[in-house]
């Protein structure tokens, strides 16, 4: 395989990840009652503790889109297209 094949696939697992980002944070801003209530079914949690979770979970979601898409990606970018 290429490096440009890389470079696609990366890319455009980037884009996907971020897109889920964006949605989960959307989510949770727009709907938050909805995703309380949908949560509350199965487990008894404060408030903080509720919010604390996804945002820790959005965090590591994130750290984990940079470091497994954008790094190797930026790296492709520096070796150029001879790899």
């Amino acid at each position: 395989m290429s490096p440009d094949h890389f470079f696609r696939f990366l890319l455009g697992s980037l884009i996907l990840n971020y897109a889920i980002l964006l949605m989960w944070f959307l989510v949770f801003v727009f709907a938050r009652g909805f995703l309380r209530r949908l949560h509350g079914r199965w487990f008894q949690l404060p408030d903080s503790t509720f919010d604390a979770i996804h945002y820790g979970g959005m965090a590591i979601y994130k750290i984990s889109i940079l470091l497994f898409n954008l790094v190797p990606l930026l790296v492709l970018c520096l070796i150029g297209p001879g790899g």
